[in-house]
């Protein structure tokens, strides 16, 4: 019989209910989807990317950012610069905002934030991403934790170097996505990269990349990561957390229909509308949308019609005969 992997974890002194953590995206992770995913089954929740930049000369819309609200606890604020100053500046202003964690985005392979110097760049200068993360750690009282990727280019483990050396900076967890930064979110994921970079740290590691099932996740446990963190199978269905859950202890659990799921999508409208006002929250929804209807009938259509909507109650005419 398969050894139950579901299990609680600890980063630093914040008790995580289980090892199963929403990996942050950008443009998907806000506060109404975190608060979805929480009640789906998330041990943790972690925010879209923010600019330390934007914050420090005082982006009102990266401030909004920051804003969490009560049923996504506990949560992390993830941050993205190169510069250690403005993301230790940045950190206190996240952990003001009430964040659980703060997260150092070290990963992300836009070509906008490596020009930069930020994101999956850092991963080529060790030093510079451990002063970024001792900063941080020195600036504020919650635990600082780091995401990175296996290597820039297929074949390169970066893993194992980059995770003591944030290790030793004293981060308090670690994500590793398990592809390299040049294949953004295609292809497999490097289950012997992960299974070195878990083994070379005491801290948790969480294994990240195309995990849709109990089985992927297993996978990934069994490679000696501490836990997973769930993307893009999230997107259209919070609740496969619930799902990944019951299959890791062997209890099951029948997967989310297809009512269920658009009942969800309605909730998430409605918690988008009080946070960005009915037409703003619907316009904000409609990158999203395609995920959520997927395999339906008529979804074409209806994804279309979704497009022109103003008010909750439009949406709800328009969803209610995929929730029957």
């Amino acid at each position: 019989m398969n050894e139950n992997l579901l299990r609680p974890v600890s980063i630093g002194p914040v008790a995580l209910k289980n090892n199963l953590a929403l990996a942050p995206m950008a443009g998907i992770t806000n506060a109404a989807f975190r608060v979805l995913c929480a009640e789906g089954g998330a041990g943790l929740v972690v925010t879209e990317m923010v600019s330390a930049e934007s914050l420090k000369y005082g982006n009102k819309r990266s401030f909004k950012m920051l804003e969490l609200l009560p049923g996504e606890r506990p949560a992390a604020i993830q941050l993205f610069s190169s510069d250690p100053a403005c993301m230790a500046l940045a950190a206190i202003e996240a952990e003001r905002a009430g964040a659980d964690i703060v997260d150092v985005n070290a990963g992300c392979p836009v070509h906008k934030i490596v020009r930069n110097g930020a994101g999956a760049a850092l991963m080529r200068k060790p030093q510079l991403l451990a002063d970024i993360i001792s900063h941080m750690v020195k600036a504020v009282k919650v635990p600082v934790t780091v995401k990175f990727r296996v290597g820039l280019e297929a074949g390169e483990n970066l893993g194992p170097l980059l995770a003591r050396v944030s290790e030793e900076a004293g981060a308090s967890a670690i994500t590793l996505h398990g592809r390299p930064a040049s294949q953004h979110h295609s292809g497999p994921i490097d289950l012997d990269a992960m299974a070195a970079t878990a083994a070379a740290v005491k801290i948790p590691v969480f294994g990240n990349g195309g995990i849709e099932n109990a089985a992927h996740a297993r996978a990934i446990l069994s490679a000696g990561c501490a836990g997973v963190g769930v993307g893009r199978a999230a997107v259209f269905n919070p609740a496969v957390f619930s799902e990944i859950a019951a299959g890791l202890s062997g209890s099951g659990v029948e997967a989310a229909s297809q009512a269920f799921r658009i009942k969800l999508f309605l909730r998430f409208l409605e918690l988008n509308a009080g946070i960005y006002g009915e037409e703003h929250g619907l316009a904000r929804a409609r990158k999203l949308v395609g995920y959520w209807l997927k395999g339906l009938p008529n979804a074409s259509a209806a994804r279309g019609s979704f497009m022109t909507l103003k008010t909750l109650k439009e949406a709800r005419e328009l969803l209610i005969q995929y929730t029957k």
